[in-house]
């Protein structure tokens, strides 16, 4: 990722401790497949895995906020290869995200952030 990532981040007081990833009642990691296997157990290539799994991700997120929970996506930096073997996760799958699920701390806070105006993100044709 880099120092620039680091700097980008600084705003947000992220550092190490992740608490919310020990006092969270339920954990989901979501793990991607690049490839899988076929019936003769030769490789078959999964294409677009990532977006696969970055639209379905979206979709988990959307639907714990509507059942009341909260969640926040979180990278397993560094943490992947350790708990794709504690799991005994294949070798074909690589850790994408972790999902903490629950009810918010009473003393929650989440971040100030600003969205880009509509008419940076979007173009009309008519």
């Amino acid at each position: 990722m880099g120092g620039q990532w680091t700097t980008d981040l600084r705003p947000l007081r992220t550092n190490w401790v992740k608490e919310y990833l020990t006092t969270a009642p339920y954990l989901i990691l979501v793990f991607k497949q690049a490839y899988g296997f076929n019936p003769d157990g030769t490789k078959k290539v999964h294409y677009y895995n990532e977006i696969s799994v970055g639209i379905a991700s979206g979709i988990l997120l959307t639907a714990i906020h509507n059942a009341g929970l909260v969640t926040l996506t979180s990278t397993p930096l560094n943490c992947g290869p350790p708990l794709k073997a504690l799991l005994g996760r294949p070798a074909n799958e690589k850790l994408m995200l972790l999902f903490p699920i629950g009810y918010p701390a009473q003393d929650a806070t989440v971040p100030d952030l600003h969205r880009k105006p509509i008419h940076e993100v979007m173009v009309t044709y008519d």
